[in-house]
C-alpha cells in the first residue's frame, strides 16, 4: 500500500510540474505532500511491526514493550496528522476558506495526541520502575537488532 501512495504522489507532483506555476499546480504540490505523508506512515507501520513481531518475536505484554511499541507508533500518527493539518491549512487558505475550522480542529488533535502520548509515558515509566529486568532485556533486544 505505501508503494502505491508513493506512486500516487508521484503521479500529482508529475501532473503539477506540467501544469502552469499558479494555485492549481500548488494546491497538487500540497495534495501531494498529503499522500507522501499517508505512504511514510504506512512505511514506518510496517517497519514498527516487522522489528517487533517478526525480528525480535516480542510479545507486548511487559511495560516496556508497550511503551516503546506505542511510542514508535505514535511518532508516525503525530507526524502523518502534523503534516495533514498543514495540508489542510494551505488548501482552505488558498481555495475554500470555510475549511479552516477542519484545518483548526486537526492541529487541536495533534496536540491532543501529543498531550495524551506524554501522560502515558510519564504514567508507564512509574510501571516500568517495578520490572527493570524487562527493561534490560529491552536493551539487549535492541542490540541484536544493530
Amino acid at each position: 500500500m505505501a508503494l502505491l501512495l508513493l506512486a500516487i504522489a508521484a503521479k500529482e507532483a508529475w501532473t503539477a510540474l506540467h501544469l502552469d506555476w499558479n494555485d492549481e499546480a500548488a494546491q497538487l504540490v500540497i495534495e501531494a505532500m498529503g499522500v507522501l505523508a499517508a505512504a511514510v506512515v504506512a512505511l514506518q507501520i510496517a517497519q514498527t511491526i516487522t522489528e517487533e513481531e517478526v525480528i525480535r518475536t516480542a510479545h507486548i505484554s511487559a511495560p516496556t514493550r508497550v511503551r516503546r511499541f506505542l511510542s514508535r507508533f505514535m511518532v508516525v500518527i503525530v507526524v502523518a496528522l502534523a503534516i495533514e493539518a498543514l495540508v489542510a491549512t494551505f488548501r482552505a487558505a488558498h481555495s475554500d476558506s470555510t475549511l479552516l475550522l477542519h484545518a483548526a480542529a486537526m492541529v487541536f488533535a495533534v496536540g491532543a495526541l501529543l498531550t495524551g502520548w506524554g501522560l502515558f509515558i510519564h504514567l508507564n515509566r512509574s510501571a516500568e520502575e517495578l520490572e527493570p529486568e524487562a527493561m534490560q532485556e529491552a536493551k539487549r533486544e535492541d542490540q541484536k537488532l544493530k
